[in-house]
């Protein structure tokens, strides 16, 4: 069995110049193969101290000497320079296996289990456990997570269920576009466009979970919605830097642990103050003999008999689970429109060849903008909002790659290193839309999944999806999007998720 392997890898290999990428995929398909858990039992299985990886001191100064914290998507790419597919490292207390390999990776996710689980080391979980919360769709496991998923399930991962909120969104959408309006200067130039995407984010998170508006695109955004927003960016920054420090060293260093905190409280607050009001609203309405009805979500989780506190978390949860999504992708999106004119006047061709004269997308005028799609999956090609995902596998020891990983540890799922990988996705810095749309270019399902894969991916994904399909295809129907005039370049950088670095400023001319 082995020699026919190595055969076909030589054959591979011999006709690599005419379709190398596909070969290159083949290959460590094969090779994936021959790691997997059948084929290891003929060979020698390595251990973990086998596994390359840095020293604890060196990997401790690229994160805290060298700004590794907000590189860790860039040390990814120099891992797999310097150790190959797989290597450790510790992750301040916290031992970690980096898998940067699509191949492999699948063999993590396909050993996972029915109940999947991200990590049992967050500060997240932490927070809760002090304060009493009760976990959401993003920090509880097992049958406490199944139980919500399934729940949350039937309204958001259904696209007949997921269509129904066009409206909703849409009405965000126009807001969006007349703030964008009022925020131009001179030629158009809008600065800041994350800063406006956030909003618009958190609005439409918000008219989905509340069926009801918090004044983020209003010229005057209440002092409320701006502290939570405030609260959101400090918690993610807060979050590396309290997982990388050791439970002992928030004695001696607090300040990191209770802003950490002071951030998750008032976003509880936050969000439990518009789920009393709006369900105290309901029960009004049913005092007076009137009909209730809702489609939002927060109505939806009020009626299954789920205890409030994990009410008040989920939605929590899903508040700040859907607004990086939305800002960054979309910043990104026009981003990289505008330095590719080209691209932005095909999307905008077709966009207008399908709507028909109509002004206004819906959700099911997206089945026939495969072009709009194919951008939004480049850009989260380019800029996965998640640069990484992690795995623990609780119940059992897992081989990947011909190394046995015992049980509770910590696996990294380096997805910028395998969206950016030249033997999956050749020129893989390039902005190429289209190569989604060549049925002849074929990539690993593994490679590029912005919104993971399997039992534990995104819940809001077709939420999020549609948002920023309706709004991308409404601001290139109303505008010209130009570059920055200064010409300034943005790359991006970690903050537990993936953002750029600095301000995007772009130039929107009226159409």
């Amino acid at each position: 069995m082995i020699s026919v392997r190595r055969m076909q890898q030589q054959a591979l290999r011999v006709s690599s110049r005419s379709a190398f990428p596909i070969v290159k995929w083949m290959e460590r398909w094969t090779e994936g193969i021959s790691a997997s858990p059948e084929a290891t039992k003929q060979q020698a299985v390595r251990t973990l101290d086998d596994m390359p990886g840095p020293s604890v001191a060196s990997f401790a100064w690229d994160l805290f000497a060298r700004r590794g914290l907000s590189r860790l998507h860039e040390l990814q790419l120099a891992g797999v320079q310097r150790y190959g597919s797989m290597w450790k490292a510790s992750f301040g207390p916290i031992l970690t296996v980096h898998v940067a390999d699509p191949a492999l990776i699948e063999q993590v996710l396909r050993q996972e289990g029915q109940h999947p689980m991200r990590s049992n080391l967050s500060s997240w979980k932490d927070y809760r456990k002090l304060r009493g919360h009760h976990y959401g769709l993003l920090t509880s496991e097992g049958e406490e997570w199944q139980a919500v998923r399934s729940l949350l399930g039937k309204h958001m991962l259904r696209p007949k269920a997921v269509e129904a909120y066009d409206k909703t969104l849409n009405s965000v959408v126009s807001d969006l576009i007349a703030k964008l309006r009022l925020s131009r200067h001179p030629h158009g130039l809008v600065t800041d466009i994350a800063r406006e995407f956030y909003r618009f984010g958190l609005e439409g998170i918000s008219s989905v979970l509340f069926e009801s508006r918090i004044g983020c695109l209003n010229l005057v955004v209440p002092e409320e919605t701006e502290r939570f927003i405030r609260s959101i960016n400090t918690m993610f920054v807060m979050t590396l830097l309290t997982m990388a420090m050791p439970s002992w060293l928030h004695q001696l260093f607090p300040k990191p642990w209770n802003v950490f905190c002071r951030c998750w409280d008032y976003m509880f607050d936050f969000a439990k103050g518009h789920i009393d009001q709006r369900l105290k609203a309901e029960a009004e309405k049913m005092a007076r003999g009137e009909r209730v009805e809702g489609r939002y979500l927060t109505y939806f989780l009020s009626q299954t008999g789920l205890p409030m506190k994990t009410v008040y978390s989920n939605v929590t949860e899903l508040l700040l689970a859907g607004v990086d999504t939305i800002s960054s992708t979309l910043s990104w999106s026009l981003y990289e429109l505008s330095h590719h004119p080209e691209v932005q006047a095909s999307l905008r061709d077709e966009v207008l060849s399908v709507l028909e004269g109509r002004r206004i997308p819906e959700a099911a005028d997206v089945a026939r903008m495969p072009l709009l799609k194919a951008t939004v999956k480049e850009v989260l090609r380019l800029y996965p909002v998640i640069p990484a995902n992690a795995r623990v596998i609780t119940d059992r020891d897992i081989q990947v790659g011909g190394y046995l990983i015992p049980k509770n540890t910590l696996i990294t799922l380096c997805h910028f290193a395998t969206s950016r990988d030249p033997a999956v996705f050749p020129n893989p810095d390039d902005f190429q839309p289209h190569r989604w749309l060549n049925k002849d270019q074929t990539h690993h399902p593994y490679a590029s999944v912005p919104f993971g894969v399997g039992k534990r991916s995104c819940i809001g994904r077709r939420i999020a999806e549609l948002e920023l399909y309706l709004a991308l295809a409404r601001i290139l129907i109303e505008f010209n999007v130009k570059p920055d005039p200064k010409g300034v370049s943005v790359k991006p950088m970690t903050r537990t998720l993936l953002v750029p670095e600095k301000v995007i400023n772009l130039q929107f001319i009226e159409r």
